[in-house]
């Protein structure tokens, strides 16, 4: 039996954290490095936001199905994953979709291209991508090669 470990939503080696996870347990300094400014509003970040200097090929992270694939007017087109072990994989900001729901994906699969949202653009083409474990976000940077089934042991 193979063993699920949750991979990067990329391999681009130029991609980087541009926008945080907002962590109510991080500094103050860190906390605001992590809001997202939209509309006179500062929204906290439920999720990461990568980018680079171009379009980077968007990767499922496990194995799994594509629940919903929609177009939001400020998040973008978005994509969410079920995985096992009750994790859902959310990527936002997406320029171009290459799936559509029921879809299997494995992991590492192309699922799509970063994009520019509404949200803001300024940031340039990334991927919002946020992690969904029993019913709550968590940040992603801390569960990237960590095996599935030891979860919340």
């Amino acid at each position: 039996n193979a063993v699920d470990v949750i991979k990067r939503p990329y391999n681009n080696l130029d991609v980087k954290i541009i926008k945080g996870y907002y962590d109510y347990l991080d500094e103050s300094e860190e906390q605001e490095k992590s809001l997202i400014y939209s509309e006179n509003t500062y929204i906290q970040s439920s999720g990461v936001s990568y980018g680079g200097s171009s379009d980077f090929e968007v990767l499922s992270v496990l194995d799994g199905t594509v629940i919903d694939v929609k177009e939001d007017s400020l998040l973008g087109k978005i994509v969410e994953i079920r995985h096992s072990n009750d994790i859902i994989s959310v990527y936002q900001s997406l320029g171009e979709v290459n799936c559509k729901v029921n879809d299997v994906v494995k992991a590492g699969s192309v699922i799509g291209i970063s994009g520019i949202s509404n949200i803001s653009p300024n940031l340039g083409s990334r991927l919002h991508f946020e992690l969904i474990i029993n019913g709550i976000n968590v940040n992603p940077e801390n569960y990237y090669d960590k095996i599935v089934n030891e979860l919340g042991e």
